[in-house]
């Protein structure tokens, strides 16, 4: 149940958003034990100037397509894990869309599950058999 928010600088096209939704969705399902079914993301455009980064810091140049991915995960992911899924997810958004690796920051944050609610106004991971209810839901909308 990672919900993903993808910031950009404002300018590129439908196809290329929708290539870069599907290649962080597919490194998360393949690297990040995520169900396919299970995806939530927001992309933000940004005006020029509201997106400040550092083009040098810790890796770089990077350019105006510099795009910061930021995760917020309802469990944590092994350090191993986490590595895996950078590295895929880098060789697949320079597939498609074609992003430079330089030019992808990715962010991953955890919380515990009575931190989201999916509607209703509940809780729904702190009830127990919550995970079972959750993949039905999954195969069922399939």
């Amino acid at each position: 149940m990672p919900f993903v928010r993808i910031s950009l600088l404002k300018g590129k096209s439908p196809d290329y958003l929708r290539a870069l939704s599907d290649s962080i969705h597919r490194a998360m399902v393949e690297t990040f034990n995520v169900p396919p079914n299970d995806r939530f993301q927001i992309i933000h455009q940004h005006e020029p100037g509201e997106l400040i980064f550092d083009r040098h810091y810790l890796t770089g140049p990077r350019s105006d397509d510099f795009t910061l991915i930021a995760i917020t995960a309802g469990k944590p992911r092994s350090t191993e894990t986490r590595q895996a899924f950078f590295k895929r997810a880098v060789d697949l958004l320079e597939q498609s869309p074609g992003l430079r690796p330089e030019d992808v920051m990715i962010v991953v944050t955890t919380t515990s599950p009575d931190e989201w609610s999916f509607g209703d106004g509940e809780a729904q991971m702190t009830v127990p058999g919550w995970e079972r209810r959750a993949f039905q839901s999954l195969e069922t909308s399939r």
